[in-house]
C-alpha cells in the first residue's frame, strides 16, 4: 500500500542516470517503491499525495562532516582574522579550537543538546536528512563522552539520521601542553575504550604542530581495534601527508584536501578512501579551494559537507556549500549535487540512501525551484519547500 505519493515532479535527480521529467515517486513506509513516469505510477488510495507542480525533487543532503556540538561564541576571530592575523596565530593566542573547548567544557549536557538541536533543526529545513556528527571539543574524557551522548540522542529525538565520529585527537588541550605523549596515551588508553560503543567512527587532526603521522597511526590503529572506522583531517593547511596516511590505513574518508596532490587523489581512490571537501572552511579563511575535479578525475568518491563549526566554518545549510564548490572548487552542478548527496552516504558507508530507486530510503527533497540548478544559483534563499526523512513529511 502506498503510504506517499510525489507527483507533478518537473525534474527528478535520481544520481542513477539522466533526471526524469513529469515523473513520480511512491513510497511505503521508510521506502521508495516506485520512481518512473506519473502516467504508470500506483494508486494512492488513504496515503498522503502531494503534487510537486513542476518543482524539482533530489534526495536529501548528506552533511558528512560537521562539528555540530559546542558552546561558545568565535565571532571575534572572524574579525580578527579580516583584518590580517593568521589561524595559526590566533590559536597560539589560546583562540581556536581551545577557546571552544573551554566553553564546551564549562556547558552541561542539556544545554549542549539544546544549541545543536537549534542547528540541527536549522540543517534540516535547509534538507540535510543524514548528518555526520563530531566529538573534539571536551579533549577530556567526560566532555568527550558528553558530546557523543547528545550526538546519538540527535539521532534518537529529531527526524535525522547520525553518524558519529570522536576526534579526541583534534588539539592537545592546555593541562597537556607540555606532555603531547601524555596526551595520546590518554586518547588511545582511556578515552577510545570509554567512546567506542557511542562513535562509528575516529578522526585525527593530521597538520603541522597539531598531530603527526605516527601519533595518528597510533590513534587509528587503537580504534581499529574497537571497530572504528577512520577519518582523517587531511591536507589543510599545509601537504603534511594525511591523504596518503588515510590510503594507508583504508579510511574511509579524508577531509579538507585543500592542499592534496594528484598522487593524493590517485592514492585514496585505489584504497577506495573517499575525498570529503568542505569549501566552507576555505571561503571562511580566503584559503586555496580544494582541487574538486581532480579527485573526480583520479576516481575517487567525492562528497560535500558543511564542516559546520564555530571557529573556520559556520555553515549550516548544504546550499551554500554546493554553491561554494560549483563557483569556486569547479565542481559542475552535477557534480555537487551528486557529491551533497551520492557522494556524502558513500563515504559514510550508508549505500541505502543518496539516490532514487526503488528500495532506497525515503529520504527526499522537494525544492520551490524547477531545476536543481537554482540551489547554486540562488545561495541565499533557503528553497527547500518540503523535507522527507524515512518517507515523513517534515516541512
Amino acid at each position: 500500500m502506498t503510504d506517499l505519493l510525489l507527483a507533478g515532479i518537473g525534474q527528478l535527480v535520481t544520481n542513477r542516470g539522466e533526471p526524469l521529467r513529469n515523473a513520480a515517486i511512491a513510497i511505503e513506509g521508510e521506502t521508495i517503491t516506485y520512481v518512473g513516469n506519473e502516467a504508470d505510477a500506483p494508486a494512492v488510495g488513504n496515503g498522503i499525495f502531494i503534487h510537486c507542480e513542476g518543482a524539482a525533487v533530489l534526495p536529501g543532503f548528506v552533511d558528512s562532516h560537521t562539528h555540530l556540538i559546542f558552546a561558545g561564541d568565535r565571532s571575534d576571530e572572524f574579525s580578527r582574522r579580516l583584518a590580517g592575523e593568521s589561524y595559526r596565530q590566533i590559536a597560539s593566542d589560546g583562540g581556536g579550537i581551545l577557546s571552544t573547548v573551554a566553553a564546551t567544557r564549562a556547558a552541561s549536557e542539556e544545554h549542549l543538546f539544546g544549541l545543536a538541536a537549534t542547528r540541527a533543526w536549522r540543517m534540516i529545513r535547509s534538507g540535510t536528512t543524514t548528518i555526520e556528527i563530531k566529538s573534539g571539543y571536551g579533549l577530556d574524557l567526560e566532555t568527550e563522552l558528553r558530546l557523543l551522548r547528545v550526538a546519538r540522542r540527535l539521532g534518537d529525538d529529531l527526524p535525522i539520521t547520525v553518524r558519529t565520529t570522536f576526534l579526541g585527537a583534534h588539539s592537545i588541550p592546555p593541562e597537556y601542553r607540555n606532555d603531547r605523549s601524555g596526551y595520546i596515551d590518554l586518547v588511545v588508553e582511556r578515552m577510545l575504550p570509554e567512546v567506542a560503543a557511542l562513535a562509528d567512527y575516529c578522526d585525527v587532526f593530521v597538520e603541522e604542530g597539531v598531530f603527526g603521522i605516527d601519533e595518528a597511526r597510533r590513534v587509528f590503529s587503537s580504534a581499529a581495534g574497537f571497530g572504528l572506522g577512520a577519518r582523517v583531517h587531511a591536507e589543510q593547511l599545509s601537504r603534511f601527508g594525511g591523504a596518503r596516511l588515510a590510503a594507508e590505513i583504508g579510511a574511509s574518508s579524508a577531509d579538507h584536501l585543500d592542499h592534496a596532490t594528484p598522487d593524493d587523489a590517485r592514492a585514496m581512490a585505489s584504497a577506495g578512501t573517499s575525498a570529503v571537501l568542505v569549501p566552507g572552511a576555505s571561503y571562511t579563511l580566503r584559503s586555496t579551494q580544494a582541487p574538486g575535479p581532480m579527485f573526480l578525475d583520479a576516481g575517487c568518491n567525492v562528497a560535500l559537507a558543511t564542516d559546520c563549526n564555530p571557529g573556520t566554518s559556520y555553515f549550516e545549510a548544504m546550499g551554500a556549500i554546493i554553491s561554494l564548490a560549483v563557483v569556486q572548487m569547479g565542481l559542475s552542478v552535477d557534480q555537487a549535487i551528486d557529491a551533497a548527496t551520492r557522494g556524502g552516504a558513500v563515504s559514510l558507508g550508508l549505500d541505502d540512501r543518496g539516490v532514487v530507486e526503488s528500495g532506497a530510503r525515503a529520504d527526499l527533497i522537494v525544492l520551490d525551484a524547477p531545476t536543481v540548478a537554482h540551489i547554486p544559483y540562488r545561495p541565499a534563499t533557503n528553497l527547500v519547500a518540503t523535507v522527507i526523512s524515512g518517507g515523513v513529511v517534515i516541512r
